[in-house]
């Protein structure tokens, strides 16, 4: 099988530096999953005993916690520093830190604000945390999702999920302006998503299957997926090279492959080494 990769795919600048922090700290432990890969938080398990909690509760005194790429919300991460581990080490990615930062400061000069993204996803729940009147923080997935909210005030600050589509940023940002006498975007969506998304938009044009490598709960890799599915039917998300299925491949020539920004570039290679020997 004759394979071709995406011209921009997998790790982030945010995953690559998060992964070399944790590969420092040794016996520490992550305050939730570091990234959406669990094969690559099960590597530094075995080669570096980064363990994992999942709620504050879990640490010890004089524990070291890295905070997760995604962030954790703003007084989970307070409580952290003043009260539970004697080391706390923040490997949020900056492009996170970014939208936190824009919501604190717009919520305090009286917007009130949107943010566009998934509710329950950790990077999400984390941005929203920093608006000091949380009921007047509104989470929309769509357009349709505007009409169910009544802002506080008649100014409003948007930020994005840094993994979200732009297409879809651009119509809510366009609706909020039509009924909003004032509206402040800030375009908070990663440039490394941009670039994996529209190359995989590309390469998925060219090829007869698009395989996706991620973390199935992993927005990005998930979003990458969708936009191989508008070009490509058979596109399939998968973990690893175990997951591929030998059926996709019937009367097909040319294989894309991609990978979502958690995706480490050991379990890309086994992908296309496998993909290579099918027939």
């Amino acid at each position: 099988m004759q394979v071709k990769l995406a011209s921009s795919y997998g790790f982030c600048f945010g995953v690559k530096r998060a992964i070399k922090i944790a590969e420092s700290y040794e016996n520490s432990a992550t305050m939730g999953p570091l990234i959406h890969n669990q094969n690559e938080i099960d590597r530094l398990k075995n080669n570096f005993n980064v363990g994992l909690y999942n709620s504050l509760e879990e640490v010890k005194k004089d524990d070291t916690v890295i905070i997760r790429t995604h962030g954790i919300p703003k007084n989970d991460l307070k409580n952290l520093k003043n009260n539970k581990a004697a080391k706390v080490i923040n490997a949020t990615c900056p492009f996170v830190t970014t939208p936190q930062q824009i919501v604190k400061k717009m919520s305090k000069e009286n917007y009130s604000i949107l943010i566009f993204g998934d509710s329950s996803h950790p990077e999400v729940k984390g941005v929203k945390s920093y608006g000091e009147d949380q009921e007047d923080v509104h989470v929309v997935m769509s357009v349709k999702d505007l009409d169910n909210i009544k802002f506080k005030h008649d100014k409003i600050a948007t930020v994005a999920q840094t993994t979200k589509k732009k297409e879809v940023y651009l119509e809510i940002v366009n609706a909020l302006i039509l009924k909003n006498k004032e509206v402040r975007v800030f375009n908070t969506i990663c440039d490394a998503t941009f670039e994996n998304q529209d190359a995989a938009r590309d390469l998925s044009k060219e090829v007869d299957i698009m395989i996706v490598i991620g973390g199935k709960n992993s927005s990005n890799t998930k979003q990458l997926q969708a936009i191989c599915l508008e070009n490509c039917s058979d596109s399939y998300l998968i973990e690893n090279s175990k997951e591929l299925e030998e059926k996709w491949f019937n009367n097909k020539k040319l294989c894309g492959i991609t990978a979502g920004a958690s995706t480490p570039d050991w379990i890309i290679q086994e992908v296309v080494n496998k993909v290579q020997k099918i027939k």
